[in-house]
């Protein structure tokens, strides 16, 4: 099943994203075709990176979430929020049905 993981980064915390993004590329690198989409939400200034949106593939919604809680981004208190929630495939170039 596909999930939706979206976090929201606590206002004023783009050093703790800068200096944690390495570790954060890794760590979904680590999780190789289980992510399907991913990258960082913006700002409406369309260059401040404001959270994170992904669409990964798992087992089930407490897999997914406690693989998201382990991101070094959450580990390290960048989000204010992170929501986790099944998603199905309509339309669009988007996964295999």
């Amino acid at each position: 099943m596909y999930y939706i993981v979206l976090c929201t980064d606590k206002p004023g915390a783009g050093q703790v994203r800068a200096d944690n993004r390495p570790e954060h590329i890794e760590f979904l690198k680590a999780a190789g075709d289980s992510i399907k989409l991913g990258g960082a939400t913006l700002a409406d200034d369309g260059e401040t990176p404001n959270g994170s949106f992904l669409m990964v593939e798992g087992d089930s919604l407490e897999e997914v979430k406690a693989w998201a809680a382990g991101d070094p981004f959450a580990k390290a208190g960048l989000f204010e929020s992170v929501e986790v929630r099944p998603w199905r495939y309509v339309l669009g170039d988007g996964p295999t049905k």
